[in-house]
C-alpha cells in the first residue's frame, strides 16, 4: 500500500488499507475515506483514537520527561501505580511493569514458577498468551508453537471448560494454571457458569497459583472493568495490556505480594518499563474510563451491537453463532471470512478475524449506537454479497 512492504519482514497478513488518523472509533486512511474502526488496533484502541485525555497528558508529560529508569523514582508512575491499585483486584497490590502482554504473561510464568518452586503449567486448550518463548510455551496452537520447539518442559494442555480435568492432570511438577477468562484469538469463548469458580476451587485445594490472562478481556471491555468479575473470581497473578496505557505501550503483571516479594533483586527487569509518558497516557486512560463511564457504555452500547447481530443471524443463514459480552464479540460464519473483511473494508468497516470462519469485533469503548447501527446496515450488506457469492439459500 504505501511501500512499507519492501523493508518489512512478511509476519503480518496484511489489510489493503493505509490508515493516516483516526478519531474515537472513526479512522480515515490517506485519500480521506472514512471508516468505522472495530478492529481498534487488535483492542488497543479502548477509550478511542486520540482520546482528548491521553492526547494532553502525553503532550504535557513528553514537555517535561520522557524517560526514567525503574532504578530512579518518579511521580508521574507513582501517580498511576495510585490509579491502578484504586480499581485492581483487592488482594492484587503488587505490580510489575513491562511494553506488552507477551511481556506480561512472561514475567507471570517467572513469578510463579519462583513462588511455587515448581516449573509444569497446565494452560488451556484454544488459549493463546502471546509468542515469546514462555507465553507461546502455554498458548495451544500448533501453527504458531511448532516451528519453535522444544519450547518450556512441563505445559500441559486441557480442554477450557473441564476443570475436572486440571486435577486428572496434576502432578507433583505442577504449580501453575493460566487462563484466559474468555479466550479471544479463539473466536470470544465464553466459559459456562461455574467454571473459573470451579478453577479458583482446584487451584486453592492443591496450593496452585492461578494466573488470569485478562490483556484482552480487561480494563471495561466486557462491561466489567476485569472479565472475572462476571464470575466473582479472582487470581493470583492478572495479566494486563492493550488499552491500558491509551495507544502507547505498556504491560503489566498485577500479583499477591507473597508471590512477587519472593524474586531478589534484578532476578526480573524491564528498561523502558515504568516510562513516565506511558505512565502518564496511562492516568488518563482509566480516568477516560472511570469519568466518562466507559465501562458502562461497554454494558449498553455492547448490549446493543449484540442484539443487533442476532437479528442478523435471523436474517442470513451463513452466521452460525453470535457470542461474547459487552464489546468483546464475535460472528461465527459457516464459511472463511475473508473475502467479508474485505468487503468491509471497501464498504467503510474494519473487522478483526479469529481462525478462519469467525469476525471478531473489538471497537473503542466510546462506540455510540449511532456507529452501531451503520455497522449493522454494513455488515448486512457484505453478509448478503458473501451468501450471494457462496449461492447459499
Amino acid at each position: 500500500m504505501n511501500g512499507e512492504d519492501l523493508y518489512l519482514g512478511n509476519l503480518y497478513q496484511r489489510f489493503p488499507v493505509n490508515i493516516a488518523k483516526g478519531k474515537g472509533v472513526t479512522v480515515w486512511d490517506t485519500t480521506g475515506k472514512e471508516y468505522i474502526d472495530c478492529m481498534g488496533g487488535y483492542g488497543v484502541a479502548l477509550v478511542g483514537h486520540c482520546n482528548d485525555r491521553v492526547v494532553q497528558a502525553i503532550r504535557e508529560q513528553a514537555e517535561k520527561l520522557i524517560t526514567c529508569h525503574m532504578s530512579i523514582y518518579n511521580d508521574t508512575r507513582l501517580n498511576f501505580l495510585k490509579r491502578i491499585s484504586n480499581i485492581a483486584p483487592t488482594k492484587l497490590s503488587k505490580v510489575f511493569f513491562s511494553n506488552s502482554g507477551t511481556e506480561s504473561v512472561e514475567a507471570a510464568i517467572k513469578f510463579s514458577r519462583k513462588y511455587t518452586g515448581k516449573s509444569g503449567i497446565i494452560a488451556m486448550n484454544g488459549g493463546y498468551h502471546g509468542k515469546t518463548f514462555g507465553s507461546l510455551s502455554v498458548t495451544y496452537s500448533e501453527k504458531y508453537r511448532k516451528s519453535f520447539q522444544p519450547l518450556l518442559d512441563g505445559v500441559k494442555f486441557v480442554p477450557p471448560h473441564t476443570p475436572s480435568k486440571i486435577e486428572e492432570e496434576l502432578d507433583n511438577n505442577i504449580g501453575t494454571v493460566i487462563v484466559e477468562p474468555i479466550q479471544g484469538e479463539t473466536g470470544i469463548i465464553v466459559p459456562p457458569e461455574g467454571t473459573l469458580q470451579e478453577i479458583r476451587r482446584i487451584c486453592d485445594a492443591n496450593n496452585l497459583v492461578l494466573i488470569f490472562d485478562e490483556i484482552q478481556t480487561g480494563l471495561g471491555r466486557t462491561g466489567m472493568m476485569w472479565a472475572g468479575q462476571h464470575w466473582k473470581t479472582t487470581p493470583d497473578i492478572m495479566c494486563l495490556a492493550k488499552g491500558i496505557a491509551g495507544g502507547l505501550p505498556m504491560g503489566l503483571t498485577l500479583c499477591k505480594p507473597e508471590i512477587i516479594d519472593n524474586m531478589k533483586l534484578g532476578e526480573h527487569s524491564s528498561t523502558f518499563a515504568g516510562n513516565p509518558l506511558s505512565c502518564s497516557a496511562g492516568v488518563a486512560t482509566i480516568d477516560s474510563l472511570l469519568e466518562d463511564k466507559l465501562v458502562e457504555n461497554a454494558v449498553n452500547i455492547g448490549g446493543i451491537f449484540k442484539q443487533g447481530l442476532l437479528e442478523l443471524k435471523k436474517n442470513h443463514k451463513i452466521i452460525r453463532d453470535v457470542r461474547g459480552l459487552g464489546l468483546m464479540l464475535a460472528v461465527e460464519l459457516r464459511f472463511d471470512v475473508r473475502n467479508v473483511l474485505l468487503d468491509g473494508i471497501k464498504e467503510g468497516l474494519l473487522m478483526l478475524y479469529s481462525g478462519r470462519n469467525i469476525i471478531r469485533l473489538l471497537p473503542p469503548l466510546v462506540l455510540d449506537d449511532e456507529k452501531v447501527l451503520k455497522t449493522l446496515e454494513i455488515m448486512d450488506r457484505i453478509l448478503l454479497k458473501e451468501e450471494e457469492r457462496r449461492n447459499v439459500k
